[in-house]
C-alpha cells in the first residue's frame, strides 16, 4: 500500500512534470513572439499586424482588378488571329516542287480567312476565302484549303 508520503511525492512529481512541460510552451511562444516582433520600436504588434491585414484587402482588390483585366483581355483576344495552318502543295504535274500554298489565319472563334497562292511556270495567282466559325464562307474551299483550316483548328 501506498503511504501518504509516497503520495505526496507522486503528486509533485507530477505537478514538477506539468510546471516544465507549461514552461517549455511558454518559452516556445515567447521566442515566437520575439522573432514577430523583432525590430519594432514605437509600433507594437497589434499595430503591425493591423497594418499587415489592412494591406491584405489592398491586395485582395487588386487581385481581383486583374483577374477583370484578364478575363477582359481574352474576350478581346477571341477577334485576334491566334491559329495559323499552312500547306504547302504541288498544284501542276508539269512544274517542280511544291511552290504553292495554302495559309490559314483563324481566331479564337475559328473565323477568318485562308490565302492560296497558285504557282505555274508563267505566272503566280493569289486567291482568298473566308472561313466562319471553322468552315468555309461564301466560296467552297479546295482540299489543300481545308486541310490548312484543318492544321490551324488543332492550334489550341
Amino acid at each position: 500500500m501506498i503511504n501518504f508520503d509516497q503520495l505526496v511525492a507522486v503528486v509533485l512529481g507530477l505537478i514538477f512534470f506539468w510546471l516544465v512541460f507549461l514552461s517549455v510552451i511558454f518559452y516556445n511562444l515567447y521566442n515566437h513572439y520575439q522573432k514577430l516582433s523583432k525590430g519594432l520600436t514605437k509600433k507594437g504588434l497589434k499595430s503591425v499586424l493591423e497594418e499587415l491585414l489592412k494591406n491584405s484587402e489592398e491586395e485582395a482588390k487588386r487581385v481581383a482588378e486583374l483577374l477583370e483585366k484578364i478575363e477582359k483581355l481574352e474576350k478581346e483576344n477571341l477577334f485576334n488571329i491566334q491559329k495559323i495552318g499552312l500547306v504547302r502543295f504541288n498544284p501542276f504535274s508539269e512544274t517542280g516542287g511544291n511552290q504553292s500554298f495554302s495559309l490559314a489565319l483563324l481566331d479564337g472563334q475559328e473565323s477568318g480567312f485562308v490565302i492560296t497562292s497558285l504557282h505555274s511556270r508563267e505566272v503566280t495567282r493569289m486567291y482568298a476565302k473566308e472561313v466562319k466559325k471553322g468552315k468555309q464562307g461564301s466560296y467552297e474551299l479546295s482540299a489543300e484549303e481545308k486541310r490548312a483550316v484543318k492544321s490551324a483548328k488543332k492550334i489550341k
